[in-house]
């Protein structure tokens, strides 16, 4: 097994379900720079669903003939590690490939390594400030060239914004990470937390919330703006999804000139939870946030909070 600084990869599925990867992609990292791109065709044996085909645009014709992944598991066996060592593993919103992952180690019976990975949708969170952290968003942002839903390319794209977010952070993920201080150096420099998956499953590597309170706490209110007459005054209001009229702090900000009152999460004070886009390899398989989901339970429970779109929010300033 070669050993890379890290390696990044992306999964496309054929329908909604975890275990129907149709193509994956990895690109290898090593002394700091990109050294392969690779990506495979995989037979998922499973049919594809028009929405997956028109992101991707990878169909039933295109797997005929192709390895099924159980098939091409020794070929990308060695990228992610052995038994002894494993390979740093990044990918965007990596949940969501994790998971496609592990779904399809278990559908073969193949018994997975123990690896760590680390999520650029994190890690670019806690970096910059953007209106949108959807990979082709950053590399718009940054002049990388997007991989527009082919794996190779994606996987291709978020190792390089790895690498810029690394510089930024003064980062070195080439050298050998042997201790906890190593582990722990890397998470309070990029403000993240590794995530772990194995046979029992996967924690996620997500944002240190400790960073995400405190920037929130730091807004404050223009008192001379607070409209008594605003449905938002004095009330909680929480934010869900990519704004598209503006970037989510400018949101918080005209909240709290209102008088309103910011969360981060839902919960019984909650008055109001506003959503935004969703991206729909960060959602569940039914298009909704968690925050979105947890509000729908608590209103179906008699919870008085409302749910509005981006449009509400902005008819009601």
């Amino acid at each position: 097994m070669e050993i890379y600084d890290f390696i990044s990869i992306d999964f496309e599925t054929a329908n909604e379900y975890r275990d129907s990867a149709c193509q994956l992609g990895i690109t290898t990292v090593q002394n700091g720079a990109i050294k392969d791109v690779k990506s495979w065709i995989i037979n998922p044996e499973q049919s594809f669903s028009t929405f997956n085909t028109s992101i991707h645009g990878i169909d039933e014709t295109m797997v005929q003939g192709q390895p099924t992944f159980k098939e091409l598991w020794p070929e990308i066996l060695p990228y992610f590690g052995n038994e002894e060592m494993g390979n740093i593993i990044v990918a965007h919103n990596a949940t969501f490939d994790i998971n496609v992952l592990l779904c399809m180690l278990e559908r073969y019976n193949i018994v997975p390594l123990d690896g760590i990975f680390l999520c650029t949708l994190a890690i670019a969170r806690r970096t910059w400030v953007q209106p949108s952290y959807s990979l082709s968003s950053l590399c718009n942002a940054f002049n990388i060239i997007p991989g527009k839903h082919d794996a190779g390319e994606d996987s291709r794209a978020c190792a390089e914004l790895l690498l810029l977010a690394a510089k930024e952070k003064e980062v070195d993920l080439s050298k050998d990470i042997a201790c906890d201080n190593d582990f722990n150096d890397i998470e309070n420099k990029f403000q993240v937390y590794f995530g772990t998956f194995n046979s029992q499953g996967y924690i996620p590597s997500t944002c240190k919330r400790k960073q995400k309170a405190k920037l929130l706490q730091a807004i404050k209110g223009d008192k001379s703006k607070e409209n008594p007459d605003s449905i938002f005054y004095q009330k909680h209001v929480v934010f869900t999804g990519t704004l598209s009229s503006m970037r989510r702090l400018e949101a918080q900000q005209i909240i709290a000139d209102i008088g309103g009152i910011n969360q981060t999460g839902v919960n019984k004070e909650t008055d109001y939870l506003i959503v935004g886009q969703q991206d729909f390899k960060i959602v569940g398989e039914d298009g909704m946030s968690s925050k979105q989901e947890k509000a729908i339970k608590m209103i179906e429970k008699g919870a008085t909070l409302e749910i509005l779109s981006e449009n509400d929010f902005l008819r009601s300033l």
